[in-house]
């Protein structure tokens, strides 16, 4: 049922295959074995795509429901040890995941061996219970009402350009200005793109900034910032460094957007050991290590 769930996510056996560490037969096989078992089939299935049949659409929710109930009663039994298990599966943005979580999660899973980890990094907006995931740790953005958000750490993100480009190009002096400017906007997660909402001396102000370049990598626009092609706009904690050192210059210092890293999860969720004693350490350890943030 694990199985058949992830490949209904993916649409591709071997995608399924190479990330479980198996062979396609292997899959195609248990695919095979459940829907004989359950006399239906599952996906239509071509050279180039799988995709689900409309009784596997709504056999998916039967399953996830199974699992998630096997899910809650591995849950109910790890409230009465005083070790947690289980797998837990965790998205995040790209540079926020590999420089600062990957760290603290390497931390936990020494401290609770018995835990496992599956970190997936994604510089887009996850859907937690459409793909499979328990916890989505995220630097600022909105969340729906269904889920749960549990605040890590504070953080805000600044407008930061080398000396090279506001040498060239002179420095703002309002946030009107940066209509004029080169400006590098990111396309990262939920974030609304090319318009900067800042806080300021007036209050909360928005800014509509033209694009001289753009991607939906956080890390490539801070080295293209570093390069000097343009004004940005990044957490404290990526250009921290850079500003200490002279390498970036913070512009407009008074303006700042708020960008806390959450934990965000299911309600479903809220009662589990495994995720409980996760958010639980990232917290804690967040707060011991404050030059991470």
């Amino acid at each position: 049922m694990r199985l058949f769930c992830l490949v209904a996510r993916s649409n591709s056996f071997s995608a399924v295959a190479k990330s479980e560490g198996v062979s396609q037969a292997f899959v195609s096989k248990r695919i095979a074995a459940l829907e004989q078992a359950l006399q239906v089939r599952l996906f239509q299935r071509t050279t180039r795509t799988v995709n689900l049949t409309q009784e596997g659409e709504a056999i998916l929710l039967r399953v996830q429901k199974i699992l998630e109930d096997v899910e809650e009663m591995s849950d109910v039994a790890a409230c009465a040890q005083t070790v947690p298990r289980g797998l837990l599966r965790i998205a995040s943005s790209t540079g926020f995941g590999r420089n600062r979580l990957a760290p603290a999660l390497s931390e936990l899973m020494l401290l609770y061996p018995t835990l496992s980890v599956d970190l997936e990094l994604l510089d887009r907006p996850v859907d937690l219970i459409g793909e499979g995931f328990d916890l989505d740790i995220r630097v600022g953005g909105q969340h729906q009402p269904s889920l749960i958000a549990r605040v890590l750490a504070r953080n805000y993100r600044v407008l930061c350009a080398s000396p090279d480009y506001l040498a060239t190009r002179g420095v703002p002096e309002c946030l009107e200005d940066l209509a004029q400017h080169r400006c590098i906007p990111i396309r990262e997660r939920d974030q609304p793109f090319g318009q900067w909402r800042m806080i300021g001396p007036n209050g909360v102000e928005t800014v509509k900034v033209s694009a001289a370049m753009s991607s939906n990598n956080g890390e490539i626009v801070h080295q293209w910032g570093l390069k000097g092609h343009g004004i940005f706009l990044r957490s404290v904690w990526d250009v921290g460094g850079d500003l200490q050192s002279g390498l970036l210059v913070r512009v407009l210092p008074e303006y700042r957007q708020d960008a806390d890293v959450a934990a965000i999860y299911p309600h479903r969720l809220s009662n589990s050991a495994r995720l409980r004693v996760c958010v639980q350490f990232l917290m804690d350890w967040f707060a011991k290590n404050t030059n991470q943030i």
